[in-house]
């Protein structure tokens, strides 16, 4: 019965009890309730009574939106094929074409991440024993992160914590109102959004006279990758003053709500690599510095495929081994503290948890203020009429830093041989991208704030070696 499935689960989180069960457990119940699951198996010649161990589930095939979301009508991706029954409410997320993916949510997935948010708050900012406002400055509405946000910090304040959760959305002025209002009442005030949008409230707050060093200001950050150098100097100007535990990082998804978030000993651990390049490519495989969170594995289970994850949890629709298409890897707790020990810094102690570490899609998209933008999306523009003359079609995506931190998105774009562009043809052709990503990525549109949705266009000779070397496969994408 529904209503009991919800009373279990609200009384083990305030109980503190995390939910028993493996992924070959998750495995065998989807397979035997949920009808696209069902069919997906038999399609690819599985039988779910041969599936006996670890071993055999890492055989399965995997999920993806191409061969299962879109395959699938929604409610046969759900228990029983019924959508009410898996539903309390739905959340949507955009794809390259700007059409909506739709996942339902209960109060039950709600738990799932508000024990993530839980761990934030109460390990890293001790919102347990002080007063705490969470204003959440996520863009609201049916995208995925305002909401989940503020519903999972209610669930934590329910619980007893003395948290008070407003939602202003991605609103600077309301926010700023919310906060000059409310904080001197709070013995300290979390921001919860975007890295780049967060930093944008607290340059606009200072430019306005907000004391933010008096409102003991935290951040909860999720949706894009950022340097430690981005951290210190976003503290800085906050007036924050513990670099290990006073901003945290969620890795989540729009598939699964929040996976992993970090914590004061990955986030010491992650400073410490920030400084020793060769130690962090040891690491991680890659000269990039990743987010590197701990997870649960009681609630999430994680695979890498090819240095991409995968992840297998319940849910509205529930997934299981599925490729969610981010650049990373896994680490165990012991290996990675005895790394770091191994080469002269000792983390400290803290969660045992195993680490999780992300670079992000891999498939060809940058994020930008949390929205993902696809090639596909800047694609469109410059086969306009008035661009297409002059463009070969070629172009580089990316989201650059200036000295001041501030992210902007970049486009480097090939002219076409003999091409006769107008005086005005980068300022054209940031306009044309501008339309058409508002157009098509809903995320873009809602996430994006308008003073930064304008990209910055450079326009290169064509085969510029540096951009798009000839007889080299184009990637038009790349790391920021």
């Amino acid at each position: 019965m529904r209503s009991q499935r919800v009373l279990d689960g609200l009384r083990d989180f305030y109980a503190g009890v995390v939910p028993a069960g493996t992924a070959l457990e998750l495995f065998h119940d989807v397979a035997a309730t949920v009808p696209a699951y069902r069919a997906f198996l038999a399609e690819h010649g599985v039988d779910p009574a041969a599936v006996r161990t670890a071993d055999d589930l890492a055989a399965v095939p995997l999920l993806t939106k191409e061969n299962y979301l879109r395959r699938y009508p929604l409610p046969q991706r759900c228990r029983h094929g019924d959508l009410a029954a898996a539903a309390d409410t739905v959340a949507v997320s955009s794809g390259s074409s700007g059409q909506p993916t739709v996942w339902p949510r209960s109060v039950l997935d709600e738990l799932a991440v508000a024990r993530r948010f839980e761990d934030a708050l109460r390990n890293s900012f001790q919102a347990h024993e002080r007063t705490t406002l969470v204003v959440v400055c996520f863009a609201l509405g049916s995208w995925v992160g305002g909401m989940y946000t503020a519903a999972a910090c209610r669930h934590v304040a329910a619980k007893g914590y003395p948290v008070t959760v407003a939602t202003p959305g991605n609103s600077i002025d309301e926010i700023l109102r919310v906060v000059t209002e409310l904080a001197p009442h709070y013995e300290q005030v979390v921001l919860a959004g975007y890295p780049p949008f967060v930093k944008n409230v607290v340059d606009e707050g200072l430019r306005r006279g907000v004391d933010w060093p008096r409102h003991s200001i935290r951040m909860l950050l999720a949706g894009e990758v950022f340097s430690e150098q981005w951290r210190d100097l976003v503290g800085r100007r906050a007036g924050m003053l513990r670099p290990d535990s006073d901003s945290v990082s969620l890795y989540g998804t729009a598939d699964a709500g929040v996976l992993g978030n970090e914590t004061p000993l990955s986030v010491r651990i992650r400073r410490f690599l920030a400084g020793e390049p060769a130690l962090a490519r040891e690491v991680f495989g890659d000269s990039r510095l990743p987010t590197l969170v701990q997870y649960d594995p009681a609630t999430r289970y994680f695979e890498t495929h090819e240095g991409t994850l995968l992840f297998t949890g319940d849910g509205g629709v529930p997934l299981v081994r599925y490729h969610i298409a981010d650049e990373g890897g896994l680490l165990s707790h012991d290996d990675l503290v005895a790394f770091c020990r191994s080469h002269g810094f000792d983390p400290g102690t803290g969660s045992t948890h195993p680490f999780v570490f992300v670079f992000g899609r891999s498939l060809f998209t940058v994020s930008y203020f949390g929205a993902n933008i696809y090639p596909e999306n800047v694609t469109v523009a410059l086969e306009r009429e008035d661009v297409a003359a002059w463009v070969t079609g070629k172009f580089v995506l990316r989201v650059v830093s200036d000295a001041d931190e501030e992210r902007h998105l970049s486009l480097v774009v090939e002219l076409a041989p003999d091409a006769a562009p107008p005086p005005s043809a980068a300022a054209v052709l940031a306009e044309a991208v501008r339309a058409e990503l508002l157009r098509l990525n809903s995320e873009f549109a809602n996430y994006v704030p308008p003073t930064y949705q304008l990209p910055r266009v450079e326009l290169r000779p064509p085969a510029d070696p540096d951009w798009f070397p000839p007889g080299a496969k184009h990637r038009y994408t790349r790391p920021s």
